[in-house]
């Protein structure tokens, strides 16, 4: 009789780069706001770090678009992951994918990456603050310690417009029911006619913190949400003297209209710029395609690309997402990254192209 009573597990895990993944389920969870859960056709382990994020790689109206979403899952559920996007008035990606991205649709995701996590920045004591579909990160940080039993002091404050619009609603009065360490607070701006609210009403402010979490100025923060609310929160703070170094902030940021590139296409802007000696050029060659350009002082690999019409997928811009991620084969570069790329890529000879300023010549595998 055999004893191997459990096959080897074989399923690969994932890591940051692009991959081609399923959409599986949709799911309504306010009036303006959808889950599309995936996975992939051949099982594949999501493990991240909470809090982190993944870039869409889409085509509209065919143009190829790049956009950046928190995972809102936890790594505790593997198999799959999960996205909560709320539809935008005139947001032409939001609702691109509201009206069209339905179950069995394939498509590509970059990631996962990010600074803004639970994992990098642990404390027995956290104090998640939200606003808005900004829940979607720290909803993933809670969930990951309620599945895992994490011994955490969880305060969760979320604030919303009205009763319909909060986010998780059921899930959230269900964790605060089942364990004493997550306690939940949930703040509505106003209700409408025939909705019951007995919670706080209003915008998060000083009282209310001090009503809510006494001891915040104890606890690691995490904040999510709208920039003016944001903002708030750091103003707050500071007037309290908390230390910064324990408040974290999710925020993408907005893509460049313009990369530097393009601006310098313009003949107006060329003609203006200033003479640059020869040896003051930097060469950048893209060995895969066989071209190579000289580059001013400053100027990116990214934008060296783009002058020779080259088109590194990228999205935010800022070094934060990983996606123009590119192998660098000679030559130095300045990189100066907000965490999308790993120590292991950069000893690898990985840049992330839209931060990295050529030191001299350079070779790109491109």
């Amino acid at each position: 009789m055999s004893t191997n009573f459990l096959n080897p597990v074989n399923t690969q895990t994932w890591a940051n780069g692009r991959h081609l993944v399923r959409c599986v389920k949709v799911i309504q969870e306010t009036w303006d706001v959808r889950t599309f859960c995936f996975n992939a056709d051949q099982p594949i382990m999501f493990f991240f770090k909470p809090g982190q994020f993944v870039t869409l790689e889409l085509e509209i109206d065919g143009v190829p678009i790049m956009r950046s979403y928190t995972i809102s899952s936890s790594p505790s559920v593997p198999y799959s992951f999960s996205l909560t996007i709320k539809r935008v008035p005139g947001g032409k990606v939001s609702n691109w994918l509201h009206d069209n991205l339905k179950e069995g649709d394939e498509l590509a995701v970059h990631g996962p990456a990010g600074l803004f996590n639970a994992i990098d920045f642990s404390n027995e004591k956290v104090l998640y603050l939200s606003g808005g579909v900004g829940i979607t990160p720290v909803m993933s940080m809670a969930r990951w310690f309620f599945d895992t039993n994490g011994a955490v002091d969880m305060v969760f404050v979320h604030s919303a417009r009205s009763p319909k619009d909060v986010i998780y609603h059921r899930e959230l009065e269900h964790m605060a029911s089942r364990i004493s360490n997550f306690s939940l607070h949930i703040i509505c701006e106003k209700h409408g006619l025939g909705e019951a609210w007995a919670g706080y009403r209003g915008y998060l402010n000083q009282k209310m913190l001090e009503l809510i979490a006494p001891d915040f100025l104890e606890r690691e923060i995490f904040c999510c949400g709208p920039t003016p609310y944001m903002q708030a929160v750091k103003r707050l703070l500071e007037a309290n003297g908390f230390d910064m170094q324990r408040y974290h902030e999710e925020s993408f940021g907005a893509t460049p209209a313009e990369d530097r590139a393009d601006a310098i296409e313009h003949a107006e802007q060329a003609a203006d710029a200033p003479v640059l000696d020869v040896a003051d050029l930097h060469q950048v060659e893209f060995t895969s395609t066989g071209k190579s350009i000289r580059v001013a002082p400053g100027e990116t690999v990214h934008a060296a690309a783009a002058k020779l019409g080259l088109h590194i997928p990228k999205a935010c811009g800022m070094g934060i997402c990983g996606t123009c991620k590119v192998m660098k084969t000679a030559g130095e570069v300045s990189m100066e990254h907000n965490g999308g790329i790993t120590d292991e890529d950069v000893a690898e000879g990985y840049i992330l192209s839209c931060c990295s300023v050529p030191k001299g010549d350079v070779s790109i595998d491109y």
